[in-house]
C-alpha cells in the first residue's frame, strides 16, 4: 500500500479538525438561537454567525469531496481510515446543512402566512420544561395513589386475630401507606 504524501496528510488532517471544530461552534450557535427569548435583534445576529459557519463548513465539504474524487483516494493508495474520516466528516457536515436549512425555513415563514398559522404554537423552553416537570410529577402521585391502594387491600387481607403477634409486614405496610400520603 502505497501512502500518501505527507503535504496531503496535513493538509487532510487540519480540514479535519477545521470540520470539527466548525461543528462545535455551529452546535454552540445552534443552541443560542433556540435558548433566545425571542429577542428580534439578537435571534437575527446569531442566525446570521449560523450561515457564516455553514458557508464554511460548505466550503470544507467542497474540499472533501474534491479528495474523495482524487486518484489518490479512489486508487486506495490512501489508508481506509483517512478515507472513512473524509467520508463521515461529509456526512456531519451535510447533517448540520440539513439542521440549518431548518433554521432558515423557521426564520423565512412569515407569521400570518399560511404556513405560518399552521404551524404548531412554539413553546418557550422554561415553559416546556415546567409542562414536563408537572407531567412528571402528576405520574408519580398517580403512582403513589396506586400503591397506597394496594397497600390498604393487602392490610385488610392480614387481619390479625385476638391474641396474635402482628406480622412485621403489617407494620411495614402501615409505615409506608403513612410516608407516601405525606408525599403525596
Amino acid at each position: 500500500m502505497v501512502i500518501i504524501s505527507r503535504k496531503l496528510q496535513g493538509e487532510i488532517d487540519r480540514v479535519l479538525k477545521k470540520v470539527q471544530e466548525g461543528v462545535e461552534v455551529f452546535d454552540s450557535i445552534w443552541k443560542k438561537v433556540y435558548d433566545t427569548d425571542n429577542v428580534k435583534n439578537q435571534k437575527e445576529k446569531f442566525e446570521a454567525d449560523l450561515k457564516k459557519e455553514i458557508k464554511k463548513l460548505q466550503r470544507y465539504r467542497d474540499q472533501i469531496k474534491t479528495w474523495i474524487q482524487s486518484s489518490e483516494i479512489k486508487d486506495k493508495k490512501v489508508s481506509a481510515s483517512y478515507e472513512q474520516a473524509l467520508m463521515d466528516a461529509r456526512k456531519v457536515i451535510e447533517k448540520e446543512m440539513e439542521r440549518f436549512k431548518i433554521c432558515e425555513k423557521e426564520t423565512k415563514t412569515k407569521a400570518f402566512s399560511k404556513e405560518g398559522l399552521d404551524q404548531q404554537p412554539k413553546t418557550d423552553p422554561k415553559e416546556k420544561a415546567k409542562a414536563e416537570t408537572r407531567d412528571w410529577l402528576n405520574n408519580v402521585v398517580s403512582d403513589l395513589e396506586s400503591q397506597i391502594d394496594s397497600f390498604e387491600a393487602e392490610i385488610e387481607g392480614l387481619s390479625v386475630k385476638k391474641g396474635k403477634t402482628r406480622p412485621p409486614r403489617l407494620t411495614h405496610l402501615e409505615s409506608s401507606i403513612t410516608r407516601h400520603k405525606a408525599h403525596n
